[in-house]
This record gives structure tokens, C-alpha cells and sequence, in this order.
């Protein structure tokens, strides 16, 4: 997957979410499932968008398209935070992750959760 993935429209992400959730999945059962109403040429072509951004994969199930997402959603966050973090921060992660602890968006628990996955991260040599 490309570093710099294009970002996502509204419906994109209505449709990655569903993607996520339920794939492998089908234009048909994207659209039933979505919460506004399209019809199955409008979903074909976001789908097809998304396929074109790196988003999704597809294959070939007699006639039907089936699709699955090309990477995990955590991977596709990381990577928008990551964009987030260039931009308003400069790169430094430890300026949004204290900002974060600062207007209190973690709890002691997922705290501590991250700090663990630091030391493990570092006792393995990690690199960026």
C-alpha cells in the first residue's frame, strides 16, 4: 500500500467501513447494508474508485465482483494519523500523543496499554 493513500470521501468511508466489517462483500450487499439508499451502479463505481486508490481488492466469483479491503483498518488509521501528525505537529507523534493525554482522550488504562506496547516495541528493537 502507498504511504500516501488519497483521502476519503464521505460515502468512501461509509463504504470502507462496511468493507472492513464484512468482507469478502458484494456491490449488492454494500448497497443493501448502507444506510442511505443507491443504487448498485453508484456503489459499483465507489468501490471501483476505492480499488483505484488502493483501498480494495477485488475478484471474480463467476460474474459478481467480490471485494475485500487491501489493508486493515488499523494500518489505513495509522496512516492517517500519521498525515495528521505531518501536518499540525511537524512529525512529532509525542506532541499528539501528550496533547491527547492533556485533554484527557486516554484513560490510565489504555495508557498503560500503550506504554506496555512501547516497551515491548523498543525490547525488540523497533524502527521506524
Amino acid at each position: 500500500m502507498d504511504d500516501s493513500l488519497p483521502e476519503l470521501g464521505d460515502l468512501e468511508r461509509d463504504v470502507m467501513q462496511l468493507v472492513w466489517a464484512h468482507a469478502p462483500i458484494t456491490a449488492e450487499s454494500v448497497r443493501e447494508k448502507l444506510a442511505r439508499r443507491l443504487k448498485e451502479s453508484t456503489v459499483r463505481t465507489v468501490l471501483r474508485r476505492l480499488e483505484d486508490k488502493g483501498y480494495v481488492r477485488h475478484i471474480v466469483d463467476g460474474r459478481t465482483y467480490v471485494y475485500h479491503a487491501a489493508q486493515p483498518r488499523g494500518r489505513v488509521a495509522a496512516k492517517a494519523v500519521q498525515r495528521i501528525v505531518d501536518w499540525f505537529c511537524n512529525g512529532s507523534i509525542e506532541e499528539v500523543l501528550v496533547g491527547m493525554v492533556d485533554t484527557a482522550m486516554l484513560d490510565q488504562r489504555q495508557l498503560r496499554m500503550l506504554a506496555d506496547k512501547v516497551a515491548k516495541a523498543k525490547s525488540k528493537g523497533v524502527k521506524k
